[in-house]
C-alpha cells in the first residue's frame, strides 16, 4: 500500500542517518475507504494526491511543534505491506482532519521510499509555510482567518525528489 508520511527536514535528516522513519506508532496518510467516499472519485492518481495533501497539512503540525525546523513541508511517499497499516475508521468518520489517516505499526526503512515531496526554498523565503504552521492550531479549532492562512500554504506545490536526492535536499 502506498502511504504518505508527513515529516520535517530535521526528522528526514534523522531518518536518513538511521535508515528508517520513526518513532512508532507512525502516522501516515493513504487512500482509505473513507477518503474514497469523501473525495467521490475512482481516479487513483487524484485519490493519492488527496492523501498527499492531507499529509502535507499534517506536516504543518509537525513544523508547529518543532520551531527550529526549516519552514518547509516534507512528505515521504513509500510502499509498505498492507499488514503494517492500521486504518482509523472511527477517527476518519468523526473528524474531517483525520480523513486518510492511518497508523504504521512498523518503522519503514527509508530505502522503501518511492519519493520525497517537499516545498521549494521559495516557500521558506516567502514565509507562507511558516505562517501556516503558526496558524494551524487555530485553524483546527475553526478560526476562518487561520484556515485561510493554512490554505495559503497549498499555493506552493510540493516538489518531487527521488530518494537519491535526499542528501541534496538536506544540504
Amino acid at each position: 500500500m502506498r502511504v504518505y508520511v508527513p515529516t520535517t527536514l530535521h526528522a528526514l535528516a534523522q531518518a536518513h542517518a538511521d535508515g528508517s522513519l520513526g518513532p512508532l506508532p507512525l502516522r501516515a496518510y493513504a487512500v482509505t475507504p473513507a477518503l474514497r467516499e469523501w473525495y467521490l472519485s475512482d481516479d487513483i492518481e487524484e485519490l493519492e494526491y488527496a492523501a498527499l495533501v492531507r499529509a502535507a497539512q499534517s506536516s504543518l503540525r509537525l513544523l508547529a511543534a518543532d520551531g527550529a525546523a526549516p519552514r518547509r513541508r516534507v512528505v515521504v511517499a513509500l510502499d509498505v505491506p498492507d499488514g503494517a497499516v492500521a486504518l482509523q475508521n472511527d477517527a476518519e468518520h468523526a473528524d474531517a482532519a483525520a480523513l486518510g489517516a492511518v497508523s504504521l505499526s512498523e518503522a519503514p526503512p527509508l530505502a522503501r521510499a518511492a519519493a520525497v515531496h517537499a516545498d521549494a526554498d521559495e516557500a521558506e523565503v516567502r514565509e507562507d509555510v511558516a505562517a501556516a504552521a503558526a496558524a494551524v492550531a487555530a485553524a483546527d479549532t475553526g478560526d476562518e482567518d487561520a484556515r485561510f492562512t493554512v490554505d495559503g500554504a497549498e499555493d506552493h506545490e510540493l516538489l518531487w525528489f527521488a530518494t537519491q536526492e535526499i542528501p541534496g535536499l538536506l544540504a
